[in-house]
């Protein structure tokens, strides 16, 4: 009598089931935390509605792991909040966190999902992707309504179909000629690093006023600089084409220097951010047609690299890294 083989978690299934435990467990600890402090009962709603279907989907990836008798990722717990603190953030600011790591839902399932075999799995994430999305609408129109995120740039409908003809399309570093106009898809990808570097921004101020260690305060203000830095060279780069950088509004931060997060989760929490800007500007770069644009990118994309390297640094030396599941180290299983 023949049984048919179990099939069972590719590495890459592992993998990603992995990176999305910890993730979402960070998240639910800051969502919940926000949620409490939240004063706006529309936004309070939003947070409580989203934590319900996130834990659900956490728990349905233990279930999965479970089932493979995996070990369950460590994560983040009650132990990494102080609920007892004053508010960090304002409610706009709360918002347009879960808005941001939306986005970062969005692009990361799209990907798990075809890096998936299992059917499992696979629905998983498609499942995460619809919730993500719904959420992203419901956050995107909240903050509209508060006139506190600013649309793109419009620009004129074209009418007709144009290729392009002169070689100085991709032009940009003659100082003595004149650049041509952005086009829409640059301004897009430029405008939308703007948004999120005004976020990061606010969100390394707020750290850097309550982090313990030393070390963490001082990585935090750093970032704060190097955000600043990004804002300040974009928006540049959009003035040159008589277009207006976005002004939007993250939210604010209050005077409270009391910790609502350990510095492990404002950590982790950065390293997801510096991964994301890491991964925009690398489209960014992909789809810029104006030279002097991708060595612009790249130069962020360096900067945001030897930043999250560092912080890297500081998390294996306070132990704050957990490891990923690791291959067979067949050398050493032959010695």
């Amino acid at each position: 009598m023949t049984t048919e083989a179990r099939v069972q978690l590719t590495s890459t299934e592992l993998g990603t089931l992995w990176m999305t435990y910890i993730s979402a467990s960070a998240r639910l600890m800051i969502y919940d935390v926000f949620k409490d402090k939240t004063i706006d009962k529309v936004a309070q709603n939003i947070l409580a509605e989203h934590i319900t279907e996130e834990q659900n989907l956490k728990n349905e990836i233990v279930n999965i792991l479970n089932k493979e008798g995996s070990t369950i990722p460590s994560g983040f717990g009650e132990h990494d909040v102080i609920k007892a603190s004053p508010a960090l953030f304002d409610d706009i600011f709360n918002i347009t966190f879960l808005r941001q790591m939306l986005k970062l839902d969005i692009g990361c399932d799209g990907v798990f999902t075809t890096m998936t075999y299992m059917k499992e799995v696979n629905d998983l994430f498609k499942l995460n992707h619809e919730i993500a999305n719904k959420y992203y609408m419901i956050t995107t129109n909240y903050l509209l309504g508060k006139g506190v995120l600013v649309r793109p740039p419009y620009v004129t409908i074209p009418r007709q179909i144009e290729f392009i003809e002169d070689k100085n399309y991709m032009s940009g570093f003659n100082l003595f000629s004149d650049k041509r106009s952005l086009n829409t898809i640059e301004v897009g990808y430029i405008n939308e690093a703007i948004e999120y570097s005004i976020f990061n921004m606010q969100l390394f101020i707020g750290f850097a006023q309550t982090a313990k260690e030393n070390e963490v305060k001082k990585y935090f203000i750093e970032g704060k600089q190097l955000a600043k830095k990004i804002i300040t060279e974009l928006s540049d780069t959009l003035l040159q084409s008589d277009i207006q950088p976005p002004g939007a509004w993250a939210g604010k931060v209050t005077d409270s220097t009391q910790a609502p997060f350990s510095d492990k989760l404002m950590m982790y929490i950065n390293s997801l951010i510096s991964s994301t800007t890491l991964g925009f500007t690398a489209l960014g770069t992909a789809f810029s047609m104006r030279n002097d644009l991708p060595l612009k990118l790249a130069l962020i994309s360096k900067n945001t690299f030897a930043y999250s390297k560092k912080g890297a640094k500081i998390m294996i030396k306070h132990k704050w890294l957990e490891e990923p599941p690791q291959m067979e180290d067949r050398n050493q299983l032959t010695k």
